[in-house]
């Protein structure tokens, strides 16, 4: 086992990771940017370093600077979190030349699954089921039209290498494919350096649900259960779950044994998360591979008791995973929300600055993993995620209540939080009936914008009443579509 182990990242994931260092007797090093000097994965790091300037392409994304404090400290491995460098190849090969361990898997496979054409040959060589589309890229406008028109319209116009919502547009007709062919490949160039783009039938409302898998050097792979993670906002999750509500044991262990082959196909080592759509008829589709630790990884730990992390560090250290498949036990249920640094009521706009005060939920089943402390401030160049909120009950209907007692609990002032919206996401009646898919956040949001501006009309109307009646009087607001904390109300 590793000795000294740095971690790639900042924020909550770098904190977790730090944690399972320590509890397996590793000293546990932190990198961080000027703005990051103060941050919670430095004051819970055994060692910490200066690795650059606070915009990322200046530190977190350096990677001759990370591997150079990685050797000046002595760090035996690296742990890249998720985001930054986590999926970069030629930063997993640069590891590699300089004798320090990679926690992640393999280049050649990062490489193989990590643009979506070649991962879904991958899929079909281990015959997993993949949405209907073109074999391969897509060389120009009118091949795209003859695609489009042999599956059918709507589709997915997809970036080969994309992520992230980036490169990905939604069309709906020929004329929608013409406007959207130049503006796609453009999008993929900018954020990809690869203009390659494919056609797959987009399927309407399906879940978005994902398999977890590990594996060793020794050709073991295991899968865990199912994550739902078909909460999204702009196709980012925000809301995840174990079980799925719709999974049984025979959907569970088809798509388990599914995603075991694709991994086995390409040569998969460590912690990975086979994608998939699936049907309203319960059919599934391969999406992707991500090819490190997932953000919603503890509601697997919690169904599970394991800790994947640990089971990271052992699988990179060369040694053979002390779990078989049949020790996978499912128990109970568990729910995730991520809680951001964002403005609901103006778009979700980013809301960085000082935390003021912090109370964070606890109780039986309730675990927070944060990056952030009273007083920490909330920096504009990173993604605004400040904490992840995860219970643990016996059953869903249980686990959402008690997620909705933990939110009502959460108490942040100095900046906009995403808690308010998450707590009537926890109180929607097709989430709480599971009745879910990948665009329902989207029509919760519509839904509530309609309320909102009705509520406005009715209020208008009865100040109008009023008026002509009994004189003129001041128009109240009506109420946010998503009530603020106390300490919010109160800055």
């Amino acid at each position: 086992m590793f000795d000294k182990i740095l971690v790639a990242n900042r924020g909550e994931i770098a904190v977790r990771v730090l944690r399972s260092c320590r509890e397996m007797g590793i000293c546990g090093v932190a990198i961080y940017s000027d703005v990051d000097c103060a941050g919670l994965h430095v004051r819970k790091a055994d060692e910490a370093y200066p690795i650059g300037a606070a915009p990322a392409r200046e530190s977190y994304l350096c990677a001759d600077r990370i591997i150079d404090v990685a050797r000046r400290c002595g760090a035996q491995a690296i742990h890249p979190g998720y985001g930054f460098l986590a999926e970069n190849a030629e930063f997993a090969d640069q590891c590699l030349r300089e004798g320090i361990t990679f926690i992640g898997p393999p280049s050649g496979a990062m490489r193989l699954l990590g643009e979506k054409i070649p991962a879904r040959q991958i899929a079909r060589d281990a015959a997993v089921p993949t949405i209907p589309g073109s074999q391969g890229a897509v060389a120009d406008l009118p091949t795209a039209r003859s695609v489009a028109s042999q599956i059918g319209y709507p589709v997915m116009l997809k970036a080969s290498a994309g992520g992230g919502g980036k490169g990905l547009r939604l069309i709906q007709s020929e004329v929608e494919l013409q406007q959207s062919w130049e503006i796609t490949q453009a999008e993929a160039a900018a954020s990809f350096k690869d203009p390659t783009v494919f056609l797959e039938k987009c399927l309407r409302r399906p879940r978005h649900i994902e398999i977890q898998v590990i594996a060793d050097r020794y050709g073991k792979v295991i899968y865990f259960p199912e994550r739902e993670c078909s909460l999204q906002r702009r196709h980012q999750k925000i809301v995840e779950e174990s079980p799925s509500p719709i999974a049984d044991a025979v959907l569970r262990r088809k798509m388990g044994e599914a995603a075991v082959r694709l991994a086995t196909v390409a040569g998969y080592q460590n912690a990975g998360t086979v994608e998939f759509l699936v049907d309203e008829q319960h059919n599934f589709y391969f999406l992707e591979m991500n090819t490190r630790l997932q953000v919603e990884h503890p509601v697997t730990e919690m169904v599970t008791g394991l800790d994947l992390v640990r089971l990271q560090l052992l699988a990179a250290a060369g040694e053979k995973l002390p779990i078989d498949q049949k020790d996978i036990q499912l128990r109970g249920h568990a729910v995730e929300c991520r809680v951001y640094a964002e403005d609901a009521e103006s778009g979700f706009a980013p809301s960085p600055g000082r935390i003021d005060a912090l109370e964070e939920p606890a109780g039986p089943g309730v675990r927070v993993d944060s990056g952030v402390y009273q007083g920490a401030e909330i920096p504009v160049y990173y993604d605004p995620i400040i904490s992840k909120v995860i219970v643990w009950d016996s059953h869903r209907e249980q686990a959402l209540a008690r997620m909705s007692r933990a939110l009502s609990e959460y108490r942040i002032a100095g900046i906009r939080t995403s808690i308010p919206f998450l707590q009537s996401l926890m109180k929607d009646r097709d989430v709480m009936a599971g009745d879910l898919h990948t665009v329902l956040v989207a029509e919760i949001l519509a839904r509530e914008q309609r309320e909102h501006d009705d509520s406005w009309q009715h209020a208008l109307i009865a100040a109008s009443l009023m008026y002509h009646h009994r004189g003129r009087v001041p128009i109240q607001s009506p109420l946010n579509r998503w009530r603020l904390s106390v300490w919010e109300d109160e800055r």
